[in-house]
């Protein structure tokens, strides 16, 4: 990575953190250039970790970190381009909406006039305008995230980060905040948010970032995401009433890398092309008058992709 490279956006080389002997991040190295991008991982990968170092709330144990080309930790210059909102739903519930929000922004060190135009600003502009003098205790699940939206804007911030911004909203919710967020990043800042789901990094950006026990394993495009799903190595489980006369016959499928017959009435088929395989467990299962009563995977999910990825990381390293 050059110099020139650590100015712009957000960039960690080597960076891990640890609390006792659990590992939350292990050697992750990325590059994050403006524009939007998902953080996609399941709960427990160190999503909220990660965002918590970029936002200068926690020190890694090993590696460097920059934010714009300077570290985040106690300097006030880089934090007061950062907009923050976590997971945790820790709002001030006595406090109304424009409470709550003016107050953030004066801790900004916006004077408390301009805070509270600032405020009602973006409240309007999230749809809170008619509940802005409501206490926040009142606010639905969906209202309380855009509230902590709107104290990560307020300030107009160059980097947005978001710990699952949409996580227990309602649809009118989360479009007023993928509108918002969309229209940040056309505008040139920064957004990382973090999911657990793909369908939502999807209906925001084409950039993803893939995180699993602690360690980045993919950084790309969505297709190229959707893509790995159908890729990587996959087991079908197919509940039939002659398990081993379909077995017989899928063994004839050159992707048919392995059958098996765990349970009663059920054949496992181990693929190196799903696509295929179900195309020929139709055409078999047809053919032969199978009576078939399901046909899951266990391996069609985002999970079992990230113990893929963490798995083939593993063995290359």
């Amino acid at each position: 990575m050059t110099d020139e490279a650590t100015k712009t956006g957000i960039w960690a080389a080597r960076v891990s953190k640890w609390y006792g002997s659990v590992t939350a991040l292990s050697d992750v190295s990325v590059h994050i250039e403006p524009g939007v991008w998902g953080l996609l991982g399941p709960n427990g990968s160190g999503k909220s970790t990660f965002l918590q170092l970029v936002a200068g709330l926690l020190r890694p144990n090993l590696g460097e970190l920059r934010v714009n080309g300077e570290s985040p930790f106690d300097n006030p210059r880089v934090l007061q381009t950062l907009g923050f909102a976590p997971e945790a739903d820790a709002l001030y519930d006595d406090l109304t909406a424009l409470e709550f929000v003016s107050g953030m922004a004066e801790l900004h060190g916006i004077p408390r006039g301009e805070a509270r135009d600032r405020a009602r600003a973006i409240l309007t502009t999230l749809g809170l305008d008619g509940a802005q003098d409501r206490r926040l205790g009142t606010f639905s699940r969906g209202m309380r995230q855009r509230a902590k939206l709107a104290q990560a804007l307020l300030h107009e911030p160059r980097v947005l980060l978001l710990d699952e911004p949409l996580t227990g909203t309602d649809p009118h919710s989360k479009q007023v905040i993928l509108e918002e967020l969309r229209r940040r990043g056309q505008g040139g800042t920064l957004i990382l948010f973090s999911t657990h789901v793909l369908h939502e990094v999807e209906a925001l950006t084409e950039q993803v970032i893939l995180i699993a026990r602690g360690r980045l394993v993919a950084q790309g495009k969505t297709h190229e995401i959707r893509n790995l799903i159908h890729e990587h190595p996959h087991t079908i489980r197919v509940v039939c009433d002659r398990p081993r006369d379909l077995g017989s016959a899928m063994m004839a499928t050159p992707s048919v890398v392995q059958v098996s017959f765990p349970e009663p009435r059920t054949v496992h088929f181990r693929t190196d092309d799903p696509e295929e395989s179900y195309a020929a467990l139709q055409q078999s299962a047809v053919l032969a008058a199978h009576e078939i009563e399901s046909i899951t995977s266990p391996d069609a999910s985002l999970e079992a992709l990230f113990h893929h990825l963490v798995e083939r990381a593993g063995s290359a390293s």
